[in-house]
């Protein structure tokens, strides 16, 4: 190990340019690298030590991946917070992690005041980015420090809590590896060499979808540990990552499906007006992708298009642009170090062509859910785990998803999957977003349920809920058609382009026992 991570890189490239921020204001490595090394004294001087936790709610920012720079060579947890949550969902999870510092930005300052309080954080642990009252300002946070690297230097980890769909979040804990960061960040940067992402070589990454996400993250500091100059956008929008797609010549993303919708909703003159041609891995993941949509960006953006399944525990199968034209719906084939498992509901192992839950190996990605021992186990077989998604494997091992297990509707004893019904009605040009579940029955035990976001400057009406459902008549069969459509201005997503279906679908459930 001697060539990347980016503490290595700053101190041999200080003037180097290696975060863009959403303001446009360009960072060197050696400003950021020196920043990241006050924070870390300056939370050792805090009292934080190898195994303790800091909280983040922040938008992406440079502080962030400072913050962030600064913990992982210390042996910190860092865990970012999802700023879209209210003060007592923010509260459980400062309290949850164990988090000794507390770091926010003005923009939260309400919420992260409030969850400060509830979850007892001294005043002297509250940090801001910005000004919130009781918040001492992160810019104070290891300003007296020199900007030298910390001593005894250890590697950290990231605590990410995964979203919740039952219950509380869970923060999914890795144990902490006693090795120079430089070096961990050489070896986990080495991810992108499963997509041919090499180290340098002229590559910029673009951040548009919020640091508190797990993939980004990763994806964002793998850049910099690659020596890959890093683009921040706060808010996502087509044009405006159009435009710094042309204005910096980025190179890689990581992105969401529903990003793919919206780019190709933009005019066609609009989309041609950006050029695009410095694209070689703009890579997918977090929901399924409706097949056309992916079709239509591969013929827009061509081989740059790869995707990946995984989750915030671990992963993966990979699957490039020329794959998926001849594996249509695919999402690949197990990447180095990992192995796909498809078992029944019994924990059988189950052959090709079969659909059941997706088990993938842990490999040495072993984890724990935080103070959830049973949760831990109970999605563990021989090795292997699940978040519960659904799918089968052809005869060359590729990995096909059919939905979650929780999405999935049994109608009249027959296994309906939403995820392909939504594949094909958000092609209708009047749906800009869709959502399929299934909702009671009294003969059938549940009908399907089709709720529309209409188009921008489209009224949903029952005329238009027919012709759709005609439409979708003449694409799949008639037991996969929506037996009532409803409409909505704007489906509930999470910014990485989940959708919270269980929002739209658990009213409906209310007082039935519903058996999957």
């Amino acid at each position: 190990m001697a060539d990347l991570g980016f503490w290595r890189l700053a101190e041999a490239n200080p003037q180097r340019v290696a975060v863009v921020g959403p303001d446009g204001a360009e960072h060197t490595a050696g400003a950021v690298v020196g920043r990241a090394n006050q924070i870390a004294k300056g939370l050792r001087a805090l009292g934080l030590g190898p195994g303790d936790t800091v909280a983040a709610l922040l938008p992406n920012c440079v502080e962030m991946l400072e913050l962030y720079l600064g913990a992982m060579q210390i042996g910190l947890y860092l865990t970012p917070i999802n700023t879209h949550l209210v003060g007592p969902e923010v509260a459980y999870i400062v309290g949850d992690s164990d988090a000794k510092v507390f770091v926010s930005h003005e923009r939260f300052g309400a919420v992260a005041a409030a969850a400060a309080d509830e979850a007892g954080v001294p005043e002297a642990a509250r940090y801001a980015v910005g000004s919130v009252e009781d918040f001492r300002p992160f810019a104070e946070l290891g300003a007296g420090e020199s900007t030298d690297a910390p001593e005894g230097r250890t590697t950290g980890a990231a605590m990410h809590y995964t979203s919740g769909t039952t219950g509380r979040p869970k923060g999914v804990k890795r144990g902490l590896f006693e090795i120079d960061p430089s070096d961990m960040g050489e070896l986990v940067s080495g991810l992108f060499d499963i997509f041919g992402i090499p180290p340098h070589d002229g590559n910029v990454h673009i951040t548009g979808s919020p640091l508190y996400h797990t993939a980004v993250l990763l994806w964002t500091a793998n850049s910099l540990h690659r020596g890959h100059e890093v683009v921040l956008m706060d808010k996502w929008s087509g044009p405006e990552m159009l435009r710094l797609i042309q204005e910096h010549r980025v190179t890689t993303s990581h992105m969401v499906p529903t990003q793919f919708v919206r780019l190709l909703e933009l005019p066609a003159d609009e989309r041609a007006r950006y050029d695009v041609s410095s694209l070689r891995h703009m890579v997918h993941a977090a929901a399924p992708c409706p097949p056309e949509v992916k079709r239509q960006m591969i013929e827009w953006w061509g081989d740059a298009i790869d995707e990946y399944y995984a989750a915030t525990e671990g992963g993966g199968t990979v699957i490039t642009a020329k794959e998926w034209l001849d594996k249509p719906g695919s999402v690949g084939l197990p990447w180095p170090g990992s192995e796909i498992r498809i078992y029944d509901d019994d924990g059988n192992l189950l052959p090709t062509g079969t659909i059941g839950t997706v088990y993938m190996s842990l490999a040495l990605s072993d984890f724990e859910y935080k103070g959830d021992a049973s949760k831990t186990k109970a999605n563990r077989i021989d090795g292997f785990f699940t978040v519960g998604d659904l799918g089968e494997l052809d005869d060359d091992g590729y990995l096909f998803l059919r939905d979650r297990k929780a999405d999935m509707i049994i109608s009249g004893g027959a296994n309906i999957y939403p995820a392909e019904i939504e594949g094909e009605l958000i092609n209708h040009p009047a749906v800009a977003d869709v959502a399929v579940f299934g909702i009671p029955n009294d003969d059938w035990g549940e009908e399907i349920k089709a709720v529309i976001q209409p188009a921008e400057g489209i009224e949903g009406t029952p005329e238009l809920a027919a012709e759709i459902t005609a439409w979708a008549a003449e694409r799949m069969g008639r037991f996969k058609l929506p037996r009532t459509i409803d409409f909505s201005p704007q489906l509930p997503r999470e910014s990485n382009g989940k959708l919270l279906k269980r929002k739209l679908r658990d009213p409906y459930w209310e007082g039935v026992d519903r058996k999957i």
